[in-house]
């Protein structure tokens, strides 16, 4: 497979994880349908996967070193996505019948409270986004977006940890700015840049 032919499949992978991120904000915040959002969240860590490799490949010219530990932290952000998905995924299809309910709620010993999820991930898309404005594999506009996406991820990370409420204003907020507009349009637009150019 040639550069440029990973780059529109990339392109197409960051696309999908944008339709997947917005299916995983309607699943969990308006239609709390736990089969919905873990399937997304599976998905979404699949397909942010590939996304990044194509962004890795335009980006390590402005900088390699940090484009890596993008790409890396990227990776492991999405393969706990996929990992804490899959389990919330099989739990909500065959869940155990004793399990209690203090239990049941117990962190992910994977992705506790969103680590790599949103923790890993925003860094990852902050590191992105800060080589996308230095240099100019992308429009400036991507990195800016990239920035908003990243602060939203780190906030859901931290309002996880320490409030736990998905009704609380402080994970609330960030999760619907997140979910159903930043982070989806952010893979959109990159997906839309790396197919255009691949």
């Amino acid at each position: 497979m040639t550069h440029s032919t990973f780059s529109r499949f990339g392109g197409l992978m960051a696309i999908l994880a944008g339709v997947a991120g917005f299916l995983y904000a309607v699943g969990f915040v308006i239609l709390q349908n736990v089969l919905l959002y873990s399937f997304a969240l599976v998905v979404i860590g699949i397909f942010s996967t590939a996304a990044l490799v194509a962004v890795y490949a335009r980006l390590k010219d402005t900088d390699a070193s940090y484009a890596l530990w993008g790409l890396l932290m990227g990776s492991i952000g999405g393969v706990g996505s996929a990992i804490h998905g899959g389990y919330d995924l099989a739990n909500a299809i065959n869940s155990p019948e004793s399990l209690p309910a203090a239990v049941a709620n117990l962190p992910s010993q994977i992705d506790p409270r969103g680590l790599l999820t949103f923790g890993f991930s925003g860094i990852a898309v902050f590191v992105m986004a800060w080589l996308i404005v230095r240099g100019g594999a992308f429009p400036k506009g991507v990195g800016y977006l990239g920035y908003l996406s990243a602060v939203l991820l780190i906030v859901l990370y931290l309002g996880r940890l320490i409030v736990l409420s998905p009704t609380s204003p402080f994970i609330l907020v960030p999760a619907l700015l997140s979910g159903f507009i930043v982070n989806p349009a952010w893979y959109v637009w990159l997906g839309v840049e790396l197919r255009r150019s691949g």
